[in-house]
């Protein structure tokens, strides 16, 4: 995706390899966004990154809700990063 692929050399020397760095970014260019923007970034892409975008918002989605009711385990972060041999 041409955007994320700007977005990343303009800040590749800001990230420290914490993914709220990536977080931060997004959510900065999000709000500089209206509705006719994202539009107009949303009809520059291929097939296959709309493809991907929607099913990863789907996905999210479910996951969120299914964790709400209780039918999917919260990820506990603390064992996300912990390493099992």
């Amino acid at each position: 995706m041409k955007l994320v692929d700007e977005l990343y050399e303009m800040y590749k020397h800001h990230f420290t390899g914490d993914e709220e760095d990536v977080d931060i970014i997004a959510f900065s260019v999000l709000e500089q966004l209206n509705r006719k923007n994202m539009f107009n970034l949303l009809s520059e892409l291929e097939d296959q990154e709309l493809y991907d975008l929607v099913g990863l918002y789907l996905i999210e989605g479910l996951k969120g809700k299914l964790a709400k009711e209780g039918l999917l385990p919260m990820k506990d972060v603390s064992q996300e990063k912990r390493t099992i041999h």
